[in-house]
């Protein structure tokens, strides 16, 4: 019995479902941990060798193929600018806690804290469990950031990071960096930069996969109603755990762009499927299940698709892209 508890919930805490594909994932671990050791020794020897790390090639790289889980909290720090933030004011987070609150964002917090991941054993209202310290973070953070305040989504952002770093005050410091830093205006009332960024999606499907563009055109399917939970979790409730996190290793490292990187992937993989769907209701399906593949499960061929299979992403690309679309969301917005 305590052999098939501890298969029924994965190494974060949470419990897998009843069609939980076991042999896909047992198959995929088989060879996945020879390359977590082997990446693992790479680590400790870049660790050994440099007191700080910084950007640069052989570290991208080295972040594409995989952070070891114990270090995930420090390099993410690092390689974001949040260790550069904190230093800048040490005090801030306890200074948040132990100031004055508005009662309003603690009701809504405290309101959304019990359905946080009510499938992971962490999240449960339980003595040793994280609900007390994801309060603190998302408290802290709203009072901080006042043009934010909370907005729902942040509180399933700052349980992943809660889940890796283990650290609430480090959790705070990601948590400002994503929303402040690598995703602007996503998380304010009007969205601006989410909404921005899901139509930058559309441009690109049209530009890497014309024929699914043209195919969601013709039923009339609107991609915001398809992928907005992907853009605004970071497909966090939406992949698998470790998939998730190699995304995040690259985002804290590379910005945005990773968000589409990984979307398009999934549109070019899952292409034939999208194509066969006759009707608004069986696009739907399609996208529903595309997020639960073997394919997205063995995160590491998945990451390593992102980089070969989507082409170049050119800054310059993305950023006149998201000025054009930007203008195009605001303009629908006074009409």
């Amino acid at each position: 019995m305590a052999q098939e508890r501890r298969l029924s919930i994965d190494p974060y805490g949470f419990e897998r479902p009843d069609d939980f594909d076991h042999s896909t994932y047992e198959d995929f671990m088989a060879s996945y941990l020879s390359i977590l050791a082997r990446r693992a020794k790479k680590w400790e020897d870049l660790l050994d060798a440099k007191k700080n790390v910084k950007k640069g090639y052989k570290v991208k790289r080295y972040v594409r193929k995989g952070i070891p889980r114990k270090h995930r909290g420090t390099i993410w720090m690092a390689v974001s600018g949040g260790q550069e933030l904190k230093d800048q004011t040490p005090d801030l987070y306890s200074s948040l806690l132990s100031g004055p609150k508005n009662s309003e964002l603690i009701d809504t917090i405290e309101l959304d804290i019990p359905r946080t991941f009510p499938d992971n054993i962490y999240f449960k209202n339980s003595p040793d469990g994280k609900r007390q310290l994801l309060f603190n973070v998302l408290v802290a953070f709203a009072h901080q950031n006042q043009n934010v305040g909370y907005c729902q989504g942040l509180n399933y952002i700052a349980g992943i990071l809660l889940l890796i770093t283990e650290d609430e005050e480090i959790t705070f410091w990601l948590l400002r960096i994503l929303v402040e830093n690598i995703l602007p205006d996503y998380y304010t009332k009007e969205m601006m930069g989410l909404r921005t960024d899901l139509e930058v999606f559309s441009e690109l499907v049209k530009i890497k996969v014309p024929d699914v563009y043209n195919h969601m055109k013709l039923h009339n399917v609107a991609w915001a109603i398809v992928i907005t939970k992907w853009f605004i979790c970071l497909y966090a409730e939406v992949l698998p755990i470790e998939t998730v996190l190699r995304i995040w290793d690259c985002l804290f490292y590379e910005g945005s762009k990773i968000l589409f990187r990984v979307g398009i992937t999934m549109i070019i993989k899952n292409k034939e499927k999208i194509l066969k769907a006759r009707n608004f209701s069986e696009i739907a399906e399609v996208f529903k299940g595309i997020t639960q593949e073997s394919v997205v499960i063995e995160c590491h061929s998945f990451m390593q698709a992102i980089f070969t299979e989507t082409g170049s992403f050119s800054s310059s690309l993305i950023r006149r892209l998201r000025e054009e679309c930007r203008a195009r969301v605001a303009e629908q917005s006074t009409t």
